[in-house]
């Protein structure tokens, strides 16, 4: 496989990360419990910052049928942390709890690069 845009053989230099034995339907069956909280979870947050269209689009990236399962799973991990509740506190520290939500998004796309903005596209198809 030659390399991409980032200067790497995906075939070669993925095959070092550790993904925790997760194939590819394990990876699907994970999206099904994102899908299953996350509006709860973004309601919430976004009556303090707005993500809404950045979890959009990585929703949209991780239904890509072109998209690899090994970087679906990066941006799963990273909405499984976004819509879990272990880190939910109340009053004041509510703020921070989304704090941290909001950082793990942000690595996520920061990741992702380039590659997500066609998915803040709605009609976007590949």
């Amino acid at each position: 496989m030659p390399e991409n845009e980032f200067g790497f053989d995906e075939s070669k230099d993925f095959d070092v990360l550790d993904f925790g034995e997760k194939t590819s339907n394990e990876v699907n069956q994970r999206s099904k419990y994102i899908e299953e909280n996350l509006w709860e979870k973004l309601e919430k947050a976004n009556k303090r910052i707005s993500l809404a269209k950045d979890i959009l689009a990585l929703i949209r990236y991780v239904s890509d049928s072109k998209v690899a399962w090994y970087r679906k799973a990066v941006v799963i991990a990273g909405l499984i942390y976004f819509v879990s509740p272990a880190d939910e506190t109340s009053g004041d520290n509510e703020f921070i709890s989304y704090l941290d939500d909001l950082g793990v998004i942000n690595a996520v796309i920061k990741f992702l690069g380039r590659e997500l903005v066609p998915y803040y596209d709605p009609d976007y198809k590949s």
